[in-house]
């Protein structure tokens, strides 16, 4: 059975993108355009993965990593964060909140590739 992966992204661009890519590569793809709305599916749907962006609306990403990660349904799904701020603060953040990761949105697709293959 594939993996689902949940991309969580206000931008429909880097959803269709990145979900092409992922799609092409034998995932199964849900997507999410703003935190509550991620929230949301990632209970419905508990994802192999979520690939979640800071800058959203209705809840950042942050906000959302710390959601998901105080519920008893959703703490055990790995999150990378997926983001275009400058990515030694986010690193920062990230590693401190507990995530599994950090892709620059300007990254490499074999390198976005790469880090969800080594996730999954």
């Amino acid at each position: 059975m594939a993996k689902k992966i949940l991309i969580a992204d206000d931008e429909p661009d880097v959803v269709k993108i990145l979900g092409m890519r992922l799609r092409a590569n034998g995932y199964q793809v849900i997507a999410a355009h703003d935190g509550a709305a991620t929230i949301e599916l990632a209970h419905q749907e508990k994802p192999d993965l979520i690939v979640l962006d800071i800058k959203m609306p209705n809840k950042d990403g942050f906000t959302v990593f710390e959601d998901l990660k105080t519920s008893a349904e959703t703490m055990s799904i790995p999150i990378v964060f997926f983001s275009a701020l400058p990515p030694a603060q986010v690193r920062e953040k990230a590693t401190q909140l507990g995530a599994n990761g950090f892709i620059s949105k300007s990254a490499d697709p074999d390198e976005i590739l790469a880090k969800v293959k080594e996730i999954l």
